[in-house]
């Protein structure tokens, strides 16, 4: 039996529907990741899952039991938002016990259980410390240990990491998963970012208009996108439709094309290889060690990135160049 069955889930504030049916199974210990740019409905869905919001239709199971209706509090689930949400005149060991407090435990099992969660979220030293005198990456760690202290069966993530700096993101999503890993531990994570998606998932969810338009690995999503919108929104793709799929590569297509920017080779302009289709270089973009370039090729414009191994390779706006993209690495999807 899945550990979590979500099924016919739908919400609308008036006549703006904010996701329609609903439908996924997760097994005991998955981490999964809800994707999507901003405004596609998967902060209402986890709200939705913490009971934080009603449903307009659709059940939400947990070990077999029916938790649809359950107030938020019976439901096991766990949230870190955004936001973190602390009680600012509450030391950091105040805020991790809170949970536990409402549960009304006995002190010493209070005092027990704040002590291994501020242990488990690497915060010693910190625990008469007020919010104010953290950092964002502290803040969101006691947030963290506020929601594990209380021993959840699912903990739901609403892009914890986004307002904190790439380093610091870097980091505390690796304790985030680290952690996860330790405990076995349900989890959903919200974001707009594909970096963290790919890195941290077992399973992602693409949520485009409200609805999941697909689910699979990390590996699945990224390279076999399932239509356009995915492909759009995953790894910067280059989409061809059928007029330019025609002017570059002499094939007629019904959909489009998708084609990964890193599996574009670049050659030089006097490589007389067969197959290979001449550009001209528009723009380029330093992006640390990938540089990524905007050619036209046959009046088609194309993004290519490669690695940014020395600067003497870089290539000049209006340099020439060769480029062979292999028959494998073409993707019809659907519009």
């Amino acid at each position: 039996m899945s550990f979590v069955e979500v099924s016919g889930f739908a919400k609308s504030y008036g006549g703006n529907t904010v996701f329609e049916d609903i439908n996924f199974v997760l097994a005991r210990g998955e981490f999964v990741t809800l994707l999507g740019p901003s405004g596609c409905g998967k902060s209402t869905l986890l709200r939705c899952l913490a009971g934080l919001v009603s449903l307009d239709a659709g059940q939400f199971r947990v070990e077999g039991e029916d938790i649809t209706y359950a107030v938020p509090q019976k439901r096991g689930i766990g949230m870190v938002f955004q936001s973190y949400a602390l009680f600012p005149n509450m030391t950091v060991s105040q805020n991790i016990a809170f949970g536990l407090k409402m549960q009304k435990l006995a002190a010493k099992v209070v005092a027990s259980k704040v002590a291994e969660a501020i242990e488990l979220v690497e915060l010693g030293g910190k625990e008469r410390a007020y919010p104010a005198a953290l950092s964002g990456g502290q803040r969101q760690r006691v947030a963290l240990a506020r929601s594990l202290v209380v021993e959840p069966r699912i903990l739901l993530l609403d892009e914890p990491l986004s307002a904190l700096d790439a380093r610091i993101r870097r980091s505390l999503r690796q304790q985030i998963l680290d952690i996860q890993r330790r405990l076995d531990l349900t989890t959903i994570f919200v974001t707009h970012d594909q970096e963290e998606a790919l890195t941290l998932s077992d399973r992602i969810f693409v949520m485009d208009r409200g609805r999941i338009v697909q689910q699979g690995s990390a590996e699945t999503v990224y390279t076999r996108p399932a239509n356009e919108a995915v492909a759009r929104f995953m790894g910067n793709y280059n989409l061809l439709g059928p007029q330019e799929s025609r002017l570059l590569l002499g094939l007629d297509i019904d959909g489009h094309l998708a084609i990964r920017p890193e599996v574009i080779r670049l050659f030089a302009a006097d490589d007389v290889t067969p197959g290979l289709i001449p550009a001209t270089v528009m723009h380029s973009q330093l992006l640390g060690n990938v540089v990524r370039y905007q050619v036209e090729a046959k009046g088609v414009a194309l993004q290519i990135d490669c690695l940014n191994r020395r600067a003497a390779d870089l290539l000049s706006d209006g340099n020439r160049v060769m480029l062979h993209i292999a028959p494998e690495d073409l993707q019809e999807i659907a519009p």
